[in-house]
């Protein structure tokens, strides 16, 4: 099997086919924006770490993927000035913003780590989505095979993430409401325009 076949993420509309022609002429932006993007992910992690300290698992598992989150942020750092670019500013991120926007606040200390732990694993699988399509179609070779490595990580992490949930909150209830925020995921995909300076 190929590699590509391999990462079925569940998302429910993939990305506009103009976003990679306009990706690969904004190639300094992209990789600004994703520098952050990693950034945000660890400090995510770490942000559930310190919420949820009791729960082991939990800790393990996040700490594990923090590391890499960095590790990713002072790669893609490494890439921008490889090319002589700047790290530059970080960027209001719509999409991320659009989704904490569906996440549902209050209920039980465990129903709130689900919809963090489900936000986390939006992201993730939405990142690995883009991550394919730079592999697949950006002409920097270099460049394509760092993508096609981070794909294979994103997806590790997206499957983390759900499978925390599960360990928290009953399966069922877990799948259903994964199920309700990747069709909100698509509405706000559709409804944000196609830039190709963002990761997402």
């Amino acid at each position: 099997m190929e590699a590509k076949d391999k990462f079925t993420l569940g998302l429910e509309l993939p990305t506009d086919p103009r976003w990679i022609n306009i990706a690969e002429l904004h190639l300094e932006d992209i990789l600004v924006d994703h520098a952050y993007c990693e950034q945000k992910a660890a400090s995510s992690g770490i942000s559930l770490i310190i919420q949820y300290p009791e729960k082991d698992i939990l800790v393990e598992r996040l700490t594990a993927i923090v590391a890499e989150e960095w590790g990713h942020f002072e790669r893609v750092v490494a890439e921008l000035r490889k090319r002589g670019w700047k790290l530059g500013k970080q960027r209001k991120d719509e999409y991320v913003v659009k989704l904490n926007e569906v996440i549902q606040k209050g209920g039980s200390r465990e129903q709130q780590l689900m919809e963090k732990l489900l936000l986390n694993a939006l992201i993730e699988a939405r990142s690995c989505e883009r991550f394919k399509i730079l592999w697949k179609n950006i002409p920097d070779k270099e460049l394509a095979e760092f993508y096609h490595e981070l794909m294979i990580s994103e997806a590790g992490h997206y499957k983390n993430f759900l499978q925390l949930a599960k360990e928290y909150m009953p399966e069922d209830v877990v799948m259903n409401r994964w199920h309700e925020l990747l069709e909100q995921e698509a509405k706000i995909v559709e409804s944000l325009a196609v830039r190709g300076d963002r990761m997402h």
